[in-house]
């Protein structure tokens, strides 16, 4: 019998769902609308690895402006695994993204696997477990952040990544089954989440405030328009001691943790103001 031969090419918008259902069976629980969102910030950003016609393997290495991307969905399914096939898309992906600052969040127990393709540590995230529902102060500030301009929220985000995210932030902002709060101050944009719907409760991301103040009032915002009980989940930089000073004072309990990394020049984020990751996926 002639063995199967093994094939790397671009996703098509369909076999995205394959990675996020990939993503879901190891736990990542990814967000329900997540796939549109995360191929409109790159179309050709999706690997996937194929033995004869049956998808095997998957990575993601989304572009953004001239100089960054970010490698995820490093999948291979569970029966292949071993057999040098992850390596082989790894290997891709990385070429795909050549002379790029790279950044991934990667499992922790894999470090000297990605130190080995060049990538260093930058610092860990975890993931914190808390409950919907409760009240917020409607004096605080918040407010529906379809409100503003799309360029002021642009221009806020803009130092909270390595390079240029529009297309990917103008869909996140507006996905279905979700709620992206604003946080004001003097008029001006201080702060900004999002609360989406996924397969296990709902995630808050991004959270970037101004200061732990606005931040726990944006949280507390999102957290009221999720279902009172129902898991909300949280990423959030270890290195963000007011961050997770937050989430402690909610009760939240953690999950587990990444390694955010980088190969190239590591770009310095305002982590004093980071306090809720966007995605482990996409940066």
């Amino acid at each position: 019998m002639q063995k199967s031969r093994y094939t790397i090419r671009v996703m098509t918008r369909q076999e995205v769902d394959i990675a996020i259902d990939w993503a879901a069976a190891e736990g990542w629980n990814p967000g329900l609308y997540d796939a549109n969102c995360f191929y409109a910030a790159d179309p050709n950003g999706f690997l996937i690895g194929l033995l004869g016609d049956e998808p095997i393997a998957t990575v993601s290495v989304v572009k953004y402006g001239d100089s960054f991307g970010f490698l995820g969905f490093y999948i291979v399914k569970p029966a292949y695994r071993g057999k040098g096939y992850g390596i082989q898309i790894w290997n891709a992906g990385l070429a795909q993204l050549r002379g790029r600052t790279i950044g991934l969040d990667g499992v922790v127990d894999r470090q000297g696997n990605y130190q080995n393709s060049g990538f260093t540590l930058a610092y860990t995230n975890i993931r914190y477990r808390g409950t919907g529902g409760g009240y917020f102060s409607t004096d605080s500030g918040v407010v529906q952040l379809s409100t503003l301009l799309f360029d002021e929220i642009c221009a806020y985000d803009k130092p909270f990544f390595p390079d240029n995210r529009m297309q990917f932030l103008r869909c996140w902002i507006n996905q279905p089954q979700s709620t992206a709060l604003g946080i004001l101050r003097n008029g001006t944009l201080a702060g900004y989440g999002v609360l989406r719907s996924c397969r296990s409760g709902y995630k808050i991301g991004p959270l970037f405030a101004d200061s732990p103040e606005l931040a726990e009032h944006l949280f507390l915002a999102l957290k009221a328009h999720a279902p009172e009980g129902a898991p909300i989940f949280l990423d959030t930089p270890a290195v963000n001691s007011a961050a997770v000073d937050l989430v402690r004072r909610h009760n939240m309990i953690v999950e587990f943790e990444t390694a955010r990394m980088y190969s190239g020049k590591c770009h310095d984020l305002p982590i004093s103001r980071l306090f809720g990751v966007t995605t482990f996926e996409l940066g």
